[in-house]
């Protein structure tokens, strides 16, 4: 793989609303999407999932657990992307620098291109993780 990444699909502690971000450079700028980040070589993913969301949120370990929900494989572009949900065990202030953050209703039509990055995948993961959160 020439890359591996992750996304993180953050609930609040009610389970209401999503973290996104507003993400400013290409691809999909100005659009919403889950924070994540790179993968660094020989890092396990769910550290770097830790890792990436403490650098784009100020979210701690003490702060929510993460689940390891499902990989995507772009085998033609040699991405391994990693997805992982959790949702917050305290109220938390999320700061971040990189992109704007902001909490949205977690019941809204996450497959609408116009708003959400990746082609319809960040419905997917939603309409997923509905399996696993309630």
């Amino acid at each position: 793989m020439k890359s591996n990444v992750n996304l993180i699909a953050v609930l609040d502690q009610k389970k209401e609303k999503l973290l996104v971000c507003r993400r400013r450079k290409n691809p999909y700028a100005g659009l919403l999407n889950l924070v994540g980040g790179k993968i660094n070589p020989g890092e396990e993913g769910i550290r770097a999932a830790y890792r990436e969301l403490y650098e784009e949120t100020g979210i701690t370990e003490r702060d929510i657990t993460l689940t390891h929900m499902m990989d995507f494989l772009y085998h033609l572009e040699g991405i391994r992307l990693e997805v992982y949900f959790g949702s917050l065990n305290c109220d938390r202030e999320v700061r971040g620098e990189e992109n704007e953050l902001l909490w949205v209703d977690r019941e809204q039509d996450f497959f609408d291109k116009s708003v959400f990055a990746g082609e319809g995948n960040i419905g997917h993961i939603m309409e997923r993780m509905k399996n696993y959160v309630e």
